[in-house]
């Protein structure tokens, strides 16, 4: 599970790591921030909110209320903000980064660090990339810290500072059970203090029920796929115009890969599951109705969920729902040949062949 910046930086601050002042704010009247200058966050949990007008300063009271209003609501990739993170602005010297995250190959947490802070880890040339991998079996060490301080060439002043920081940083990835903590940038300001500009902590979702001091973030999800969650669906929204729904995750993923492949461009994920219930496929179809695709492919391989209750649900739904899009039907497994009937009786072509029922969809669509 992803953390807001606002979140991170408050376990940076349970763990001694420096952050600037800050607060986080959901209603612009609440507001009594009075130090400036001041930087106003947008609090989503997708990259890129500087380039969305997400992140604003602000030199005065007015032009803080007005920089809030500006972003407090705004929506960046699909995502209304819903909150906003106000902070001291720093007078920046020099910007680096540091990282600790899962080498899943390697099966070791790996330090990653360059002093080419402030920009994408992605735009950095490897060679600027320093790395240590921790050996799991015996842990952090300051060795790793004092390591990382010679191999990034930094004077004494920051490479003390920043051992102490990378020793908090590890602990806390260990202790919260992290994906992934993230520093960037980490700033050294113009009187030589390192502090931590921006945070990202990524918590392993299953590891949730160990730390009850953070709140599942809701607001990862978007209005529908709120919805979904609310009425027990796992969907996704996708941003083609093909609606999906199959069942199993396995199953769904390479619905979403064929239709890809031969020029599709799904509009969501939705799993099924297994249940075999005509009032669950019904549901299913109101959700794809608010996702207002140009065309909707079900996937289905019967096992636990029989075919000819996946087609009296989407019979019914055509009626109940108003589903006015191109449906193509793929059934195989139990029951199919009933399925398929009774999807014929309808006015509804059903495939046995996944990809057959793939390329129809694409056609269909592609036509409009």
């Amino acid at each position: 599970m992803n953390l807001y910046e606002y979140q991170a930086k408050d376990l940076f601050k349970k763990y001694g790591i420096p952050v600037p002042e800050g607060k986080n704010y959901e209603d612009l009247s609440k507001i009594d921030w009075n130090k400036f200058p001041a930087v106003v966050k947008a609090q989503v949990l997708v990259g890129g909110r500087g380039k969305a007008g997400g992140i604003q300063f602000a030199n005065s009271s007015k032009e803080l209320m007005e920089k809030s209003s500006q972003v407090l609501g705004m929506t960046i990739k699909g995502l209304k903000v819903r909150s906003i993170y106000i902070e001291e602005k720093l007078e920046v010297g020099k910007e680096y980064y540091v990282s600790i995250t899962l080498d899943r190959s390697a099966r070791k947490p790996v330090i990653m660090a360059t002093t080419e802070g402030g920009v994408e880890i992605e735009e950095v040339p490897d060679e600027k990339i320093k790395k240590f991998w921790v050996d799991p079996t015996v842990g952090y060490s300051n060795f790793i810290g004092r390591q990382m301080t010679f191999d990034l060439g930094l004077p004494d002043s920051e490479g003390k500072q920043f051992q102490d920081i990378l020793a908090k940083m590890y602990k806390l990835y260990r202790e919260y059970d992290a994906e992934l903590v993230e520093i960037n940038p980490l700033v050294i300001t113009k009187d030589g203090k390192m502090v931590a500009g921006d945070a990202k902590v990524i918590i392993d979702s299953d590891s949730l029920f160990r730390h009850k001091d953070i709140p599942e973030n809701a607001a990862e999800r978007t209005e529908l796929e709120e919805i979904a969650y609310k009425r027990g669906y796992s969907l996704v929204e996708l941003d083609g115009n093909i609606g999906v729904i199959a069942n199993g995750a396995g199953l769904t993923m390479a619905t979403l890969d064929a239709l890809t492949l031969h020029g599709g461009k799904p509009r969501n994920f939705l799993d099924l599951g297994g249940s075999d219930d005509v009032e669950k496929v019904v549901g299913a179809f109101e959700l794809l109705k608010i996702a207002k695709p140009k065309g909707i492919l079900v996937n289905i391989f019967g096992g636990v969920t029989h075919c000819d209750t996946v087609a009296n649900g989407i019979v019914e739904a055509k009626k109940r729902v108003g589903i006015d899009v191109p449906i193509v039907v793929r059934l195989s497994g139990v029951n199919e040949d009933i399925g398929r009937q009774i999807l014929k009786e309808n006015g509804i072509e059903a495939y046995s062949d996944m990809m057959s029922a793939v390329e129809e969809i694409v056609k269909v669509v592609n036509k409009q």
